[in-house]
C-alpha cells in the first residue's frame, strides 16, 4: 500500500553535488521514476523532500531566485531533520517497550500518538508538490503518502483487534528504520555532507527492509479481512438515496492483489538505482 510507493534517488552525495551547481544550490535529487506506478504502503519515496525543481528559474530575478532557494533549503532541511527524530523518536519507544514488557502485545497501543503524528506530518510532501520545492509528481507523492496513512489510520487504527498482530510489529520495525535512513539521507544531502554509510544504508537497507514491510502489510490486512466482513465497517449497501454502493471487504481484497504486479516492479527498480549509485553502472530505462 502507500504511504503504497517506491522509487529511487537518480543521483548520490558526492556525484550529484559536483554536477549541481554553484556551491550555494543544495543537492537536488532526481524525481520518483514517472512510469513506476506506485500503490505500496511500504515504499520509499525519492525526491520527495530532498531539494528543489530549478527548471524555469531563469525567468526570474536573481535575488528572487536566491531568496526562494534559501527559503526552500531551510524549510526542508527543518522538515527532514524533524521527521528523522521523530522516527528516532518511535524506534526508542518500541526497544524500551519490548525491554520492559517483553512482548509485542500492547506495542502499537504505545507509541500510536506518535506514530499518527508523524505520518500524518508527511502530508506536507505533498504540499511541497504543489509549491514545486521539490521536483516529485503530486500525484506519484500523494498516493505515497496517502497509502501510509490509509494503513495507519483505516487499517490499523480502525480494526482495534489487530493491533497486537505481530504482522503490525513487521511493518512497523520496517517503516521506522527505512524513515530514518530516509529522512537522515535528504538531510545531509540538503546540506552538501552525505555520509557514505547513510548512502549506503539508503540503498542497501531496502532490500530486507521492503519484503518485510510489504509482508507484514499484507498480513496485516489480511488479519483485518474477518472483522470488515463481519461488521460490513466502511462499507456502503443498496438501497440508499445516492443509489451506490461500496464492499470495503472486497476493496481490500483488490488492495492485497494489487501487490503482486507492484512489488516485483518497485523492487527490481530500486535494485537498479543501488547498482547506479554505488557501482556507477549506467541504467537506461524506457520511457512510457
Amino acid at each position: 500500500m502507500g504511504r503504497l510507493t517506491e522509487a529511487a534517488a537518480a543521483g548520490s552525495g558526492a556525484s550529484a553535488a559536483r554536477s549541481a551547481g554553484p556551491p550555494h544550490t543544495p543537492l537536488t535529487l532526481s524525481a520518483t521514476h514517472p512510469g513506476c506506478p506506485a500503490t505500496m504502503a511500504f515504499s520509499e519515496e525519492d525526491g520527495t523532500n530532498s531539494g528543489t525543481s530549478e527548471a524555469g528559474d531563469e525567468r526570474e530575478a536573481p535575488g528572487k531566485r536566491r531568496r526562494l532557494g534559501w527559503a526552500a533549503t531551510t524549510w526542508l532541511t527543518f522538515y527532514n531533520i524533524a521527521m528523522t527524530a521523530g522516527w528516532l523518536v518511535l524506534a526508542i519507544a518500541m526497544v524500551r517497550f519490548y525491554m520492559e514488557k517483553g512482548t509485542h502485545k500492547g506495542l502499537y497501543k504505545s507509541i500510536q500518538k506518535t506514530l499518527k503524528f508523524f505520518q500524518t506530518f508527511a502530508l506536507l510532501e505533498i504540499v511541497h508538490c504543489l509549491i514545486g520545492i521539490v521536483p516529485t509528481s503530486v500525484l506519484v507523492a500523494g498516493v505515497q503518502v496517502s497509502s501510509r496513512i490509509f494503513m495507519v489510520w483505516l487499517i490499523t487504527h480502525s480494526i482495534k483487534p489487530i493491533q497486537n498482530e505481530e504482522s503490525v510489529v513487521l511493518f512497523l520495525v520496517a517503516w521506522t528504520v527505512t524513515e530514518i535512513t530516509r529522512y537522515s539521507f535528504y538531510t545531509f544531502s540538503l546540506l552538501n555532507h552525505l555520509p557514505y554509510f547513510i548512502k549506503w544504508a539508503r540503498y542497501n537497507f531496502f532490500i530486507i527492509l521492503y519484503p518485510v514491510g510489504v509482508a507484514g502489510e499484507l498480513l496485516t490486512i489480511y488479519a483485518a479481512l474477518p472483522y470488515v466482513k463481519k461488521t460490513g465497517m466502511f462499507s456502503i449497501r443498496l438501497p440508499n438515496k445516492y443509489n451506490i454502493s461500496f464492499d470495503y471487504y472486497y476493496f481490500l481484497l483488490i488492495t492485497m492483489a494489487s501487490y503482486i504486479p507492484l512489488f516485483p516492479q518497485l523492487y527490481f527498480h530500486m535494485l537498479r538505482q543501488r547498482r547506479k549509485v554505488l557501482h556507477g553502472e549506467v541504467i537506461v530505462e524506457k520511457d512510457d
